[in-house]
């Protein structure tokens, strides 16, 4: 099993989320979060003071597959999330050593 790990613009969700139930994805986590890679952020004016916004909001979406199916999310994601430009996000693979159902103990594979 592989943990999907994607960090995409939030404008992104919708089809990326789409996408992946259409790859045959059937549960999903996402998450709000705050970060930034190379952007490094960019200054804004409010109510005539400047600030600094460091940390861009992006929306972060985790999955975990059987491994038959990463390639498959992972187009899904690359397709619909990327735009080309600086900021797109990334994508991280780890390894799932084991997953458990909470409700009925279900192991493996058969739990997700």
């Amino acid at each position: 099993m592989t943990k999907v790990e994607a960090i995409i613009q939030n404008s992104k969700l919708e089809a990326v989320k789409s996408a992946l139930q259409e790859a045959g994805v059937e549960g999903m986590t996402v998450i709000e979060v705050r970060g930034h890679g190379r952007q490094k952020g960019h200054t804004e004016f409010y109510r005539g003071r400047e600030y600094s916004v460091d940390l861009i909001p992006k929306t972060k979406v985790e999955v975990v597959l059987p491994d038959s199916m990463v390639e498959k999310a992972v187009h899904a994601i690359l397709s619909t999330a990327r735009t080309g430009k600086i900021g797109d996000g990334k994508i991280f693979l780890s390894k799932v050593d084991d997953a458990i159902r909470i409700r009925n103990e279900d192991r493996g594979e058969g739990a997700l």
